[in-house]
Formats: structure tokens, sequence, C-alpha cells
């Protein structure tokens, strides 16, 4: 009797071996020969269910961002404006093992990004669904009073995400100056600059979050129109 092959759970096994290796090694060490001696499997078997490496490496992203998504469903579940966005963007941020080796998969992708058209346009794809959900958000929070500020809202969801961005970076590159405790207290003082003075503080605040919650580049859908946090999170981010 022929044994059977269940297809989903083998290319869910090559593509959890290319995300290992891309982690220890690198992203230009995930070459196929390497990703399918990690997976168990010869180079022949990945043909079968990839078309090509960026086809594996795209799967892999996606992959993570799959993770980030139902991590961020029950964070910002109940949440509403500022404490959703609170919240949203700490869990973008390298604050713990899980969210580091994400930063680091998200980094990794960025290079080989600008020379694969697909990875390209899925990593394009997945920032426009942040930034929409960070726009969202900031827009309820204001609608609520809960920030006052005269800055453009667009320009204030691109600082905030170049923010992100940029500490995600220096915690990987320098972890000894720019460790978890002081992304999240740079953080929670950039959304502190736009609260309304008048406003009670959000409950992430008052609480003092140690950034437990996002995917990364890194993880889409509008707010409810009400100021609560949509259910749906974007699909495919010392003291």
């Amino acid at each position: 009797m022929p044994k059977i092959v269940n297809h989903r759970e083998r290319r869910e096994e090559v593509v959890e071996a290319a995300r290992r290796v891309i982690l220890r090694d690198g992203i230009e060490a995930a070459t196929t020969r390497a990703i399918a001696r990690e997976a168990g499997y010869s180079n022949g078997v990945l043909t079968h269910y990839f078309a090509d490496k960026d086809d594996i490496m795209l799967s892999a992203l996606r992959s993570s961002h799959r993770r980030i998504v139902e991590r961020l469903r029950a964070k910002l579940s109940g949440r509403a404006g500022l404490a959703a966005l609170r919240e949203l963007l700490l869990d973008n941020l390298p604050l713990d093992d899980e969210r580091v080796q994400e930063s680091g998969l998200e980094v990794g992708f960025w290079s080989r990004s600008l020379t694969s058209p697909d990875l390209l346009a899925a990593q394009r794809a997945e920032a426009g669904q942040l930034r929409y959900l960070v726009r969202s958000l900031l827009g309820a929070a204001a609608d609520t009073g809960e920030i006052t500020t005269a800055e453009d809202l667009d320009d204030v969801t691109e600082r905030l995400l170049a923010l992100v961005d940029g500490l995600s970076l220096h915690h990987l590159l320098y972890p000894d100056r720019a460790g978890a405790g002081r992304l999240e207290r740079l953080l929670h003082a950039e959304l502190d600059r736009l609260r309304d003075p008048a406003a009670p503080a959000d409950a992430t605040a008052t609480a003092g979050s140690t950034g437990t919650p996002a995917t990364a580049g890194s993880t889409g859908t509008p707010g409810t129109g009400d100021g609560r946090a949509p259910r749906d999170a974007p699909q495919d981010n010392n003291a």
C-alpha cells in the first residue's frame, strides 16, 4: 500500500526548516540545499512543493506573519484607541526572544526583497496593512479626545512606524545600549507626547506594561468605527 503523504504538513515542515536556517545562519545561507538538509529531505522533494527558492522564502515570511496575527488578535481584543495602539506598537518591538526572532527574520528579508519582485510586493502589502491599522487607531484616539496634536495624523503614523523599525534594528545590532527596557520606555514616551493632558491614562500605560503583547516588515483591517480595535490584525514588529 503506497504511503499517504500529507502535502500541507510537508510544506509546513520545509517552511519551518527555512525559518530555522534563516534565523541561525542568515538569509544568504538559506539555499535550497541547506533548507532540504535541515528538513531532512532531498532537493528533489522541495521541487514538488515549491516553485523555487523565493517561493519558500515567501512562505516562510507569511508563516511568521500568521503567528503575529494570532497573537495580536488576543492582545487587541476589547482594546480601544490609544490602548490598542500601544499594544500594537509594543508587539512589533523585539521585547522578548520570540519577537527578537521575528524581527531578525523580517530584517533579513528586507535586502532580499530589493532583488525579488514577489517578496517586495509581499513586504509592501504587509507594511501597508500595518500602516492602515496604526492610522485607524490614531484616528479613533483623536476622535475620542485621547490624543491632541496639530500634526497631520498621516505624518504621526509614519513617524511611529519609523520609530518601531529603527528601535527594532538598533536592538538587533546594539542590544547592550538598546535593550528591551529602553525600547519600551522610548515608545511610551513618544505616545505620551500625543496624549491630551486632561485625558485619563490608558490602561496599558497605567499598568506599566512590560511590552508583553505583535511581524515585523513584520503583522490590516480598519477600525470598527466606534474606537475599538479591529477583531483581526493585519495579515500577510536597556534600561
